[in-house]
């Protein structure tokens, strides 16, 4: 870079911090915002799973053999039977208010006839609009349907004469051994955080890098800016966005120390593989922001596109529902978001701790969107010189 090039570049990094400085939502959104946010979503799930999830029973046999069955699922660290109702309306109307998550049914006769072997049925439901806490329920509930099954199977067993081995390896003859890899604790921190975090930063840049380029436009200072930079469009955003790169790059470099080395979440693959993902997610969120921002030259309408396509990334990255069973169409529009790449390169070095070389093609796609702006530099360009802003 020539010594000309060099001074119009001082000058332009002066003149973003000068703008920086005077606009307080501008540290609010790149720091204290994301900050936030990593508190709060850490903090929310510590735990790593939902506890004592709130759950009643309607238990119409009333036995020693039915309460000790419901006092075994109130065990369970996921489940608590907050209230035991008379009937099955009052439960449904209850779960229906939202008063509570699911309920456990235990018929009338249930303990009679499990003792004649005359298969009993025991039921449960679970409100599944709320998807985790519902998922959890009915995984404790079905465990305890599964365990009161095996355990009527037990006592008729030995009430015919098998021994209690005998009884065990009818009852179960194969037993499973499971062990949960990358992340054995099953803790839903793990995962969530590792794509909220820089999903809420994601979200921040779009809406920074819009602002930042589009109020030049609306201020009518655009071809000042683009002047300043001699003509250079090019050299015009890079003194603009370069000190909010480093603020943001400096942002997502504190997560994943917070994430990885503080809370001690998996990392199996080197830290500076993370260190470098975090550093070209970034810089693919403020190119996108960019393209968008040569794409409408309207602040407003600008922002609202960035707003949906960064809130519609949290659903469509795969990281909550996977997209292999989202329909053909969601798929395909997945690969059209940074934060799809980002959660598969985590899996792939911070979970799995595969090399560089198996996540080479989510780095090049990643440079794709860095590389986009390229496509429609002129038309910003355009816009900022002939003021051409659209309210």
């Amino acid at each position: 870079m020539g010594s000309k090039k060099r001074i119009r570049l001082l000058l332009l990094l002066r003149r973003e911090m000068r703008r920086l400085a005077s606009r307080p939502i501008y540290w609010m959104s790149m720091v204290g915002a994301p900050l936030i946010c990593f508190i709060f979503f850490t903090t929310l799930m510590s735990d790593g799973l939902p506890q004592d999830i709130p759950v009643a029973a309607v238990d119409a046999d009333n036995t020693a053999t039915s309460r000790s069955i419901l006092r075994n699922l109130d065990a369970f660290q996921q489940t608590e039977i907050v209230h035991q109702y008379s009937n099955f309306a009052e439960a449904r109307k209850a779960m229906q208010e939202g008063k509570i998550y699911g309920f456990f049914y235990i018929p009338e006769g249930t303990t009679r006839k499990a003792n004649r072997s005359e298969q009993p049925r025991i039921s449960f439901y679970t409100n599944a609009t709320y998807l985790i806490p519902a998922s959890l329920v009915y995984r404790d509930m079905k465990m305890m349907a599964e365990l009161a099954a095996g355990a009527a199977g037990r006592t008729s067993l030995l009430a015919r004469g098998y021994t209690d081995d005998q009884a065990m390896a009818f009852l179960q003859p194969i037993k499973i051994d499971t062990h949960a890899i990358s992340n054995p604790m099953l803790n839903y921190s793990v995962y969530l955080s590792n794509t909220l975090l820089p999903a809420v930063l994601m979200l921040m840049i779009f809406l920074v890098t819009i602002f930042a380029v589009q109020t030049e436009l609306k201020d009518g200072t655009g071809r000042q800016w683009i002047e300043l930079a001699g003509g250079r469009t090019w050299l015009a955003l890079f003194g603009k966005l370069l000190p909010h790169t480093v603020i943001f790059t400096l942002m997502i470099v504190f997560a994943q120390i917070y994430l990885y080395k503080i809370l001690d979440f998996p990392l199996n693959g080197a830290m500076w593989h993370m260190l470098l993902l975090g550093l070209m997610f970034v810089l693919a969120s403020q190119n996108l922001a960019l393209f968008i921002c040569g794409l409408i030259p309207s602040l407003r309408w600008s922002l609202s596109l960035a707003t949906l396509w960064g809130v519609l990334s949290f659903p469509i990255c795969g990281f909550s529902f996977p997209v292999m069973a989202m329909p053909p169409a969601i798929q395909s529009l997945s690969a059209m978001f940074p934060l799809r790449y980002y959660f598969l390169i985590y899996v792939d070095q911070a979970l799995n701790g595969w090399s560089l070389q198996y996540s080479a093609q989510y780095y090049a796609i990643l440079l794709i969107f860095i590389l986009l702006p390229l496509t429609n530099m002129h038309r910003l360009k355009h816009s900022m010189l002939n003021y051409e802003y659209l309210p």
